[in-house]
């Protein structure tokens, strides 16, 4: 879980469904903390939290929820994917070199730029 943070200055929140083990709400461990939406759902938590924020561009949440994404967003907070946030959580354990994205070309693509090499190639 390192790099969760980044720094120990910064506060990760995982919010879940329902309720939780009363021993198990609110749990923290180091900068982590976990907590239960209980009658509302995490999202509306979610929402609740942000618009309530009193810097919300400081707030990053992670989510493939569109909706909660948007709504974050336009509150003034930032929002990624869960997989952009796993590839930037692997970026800064390897190396610190960030690898360059894969592409990948349409058959249509690859067929223009084997003409082309062609007609550079063989004329």
């Amino acid at each position: 879980m390192s790099g969760l943070g980044a720094s120990p200055n910064n506060k990760c929140l995982v919010v879940f469904d329902g309720y939780a083990d009363p021993c198990l709400d609110n749990l923290e461990a180091g900068n982590i903390e976990v907590a239960f939406s209980r009658r509302l759902s995490a999202d509306e938590r979610i929402k609740r939290l942000v618009e309530l924020a009193t810097i919300p561009k400081n707030i990053i949440v992670v989510s493939d929820d569109k909706e909660i994404r948007f709504f974050v967003r336009s509150c003034g907070a930032k929002s990624m994917s869960v997989e952009d946030f796993l590839g930037a959580q692997e970026r800064r354990r390897t190396s610190g070199k960030t690898p360059a994205p894969e592409t990948e070309l349409s058959y249509t693509q690859m067929h223009k730029i084997n003409e082309e090499l062609k007609k550079l190639w063989l004329s």
